[in-house]
């Protein structure tokens, strides 16, 4: 059985190319669900971006979709994009990144 905490660790490697910092960091996912069915696990993974009118979101769901995929033991993975709640750092992102945007 694969653990969210195993995806998460995969997804620290994927990074905003505008921020300069790993989507876990700045708390850009939401939820991993894992299921596992006779074809073997599947994540459905929401996520957010930094802002709606992210130039780059094609590029980071992707490395996020690439990323949990090359998980040990996940078959396959499905990236879910959501705005609700709105970002804010303050909130989702974590000690350090908020050191690094200057947020308090």
């Amino acid at each position: 059985m694969v653990e969210e905490s195993e995806i998460m660790q995969s997804l620290g490697d994927v990074e905003d190319p505008e921020m300069k910092m790993s989507v876990t960091e700045l708390g850009l996912i939401y939820a991993i669900r894992i299921e596992d069915g006779e074809e073997g696990a599947h994540a459905e993974i929401d996520m957010t971006l930094t802002s709606p009118g992210c130039p780059v979101a094609p590029e980071i769901m992707s490395a996020v979709h690439r990323s949990a995929l090359a998980t040990e033991g996940v078959d396959s993975v499905h990236v879910n994009l959501t705005f609700s709640p709105p970002w804010d750092p303050r909130v989702h992102a974590s000690e350090d990144a908020r050191f690094e945007l200057g947020v308090f």
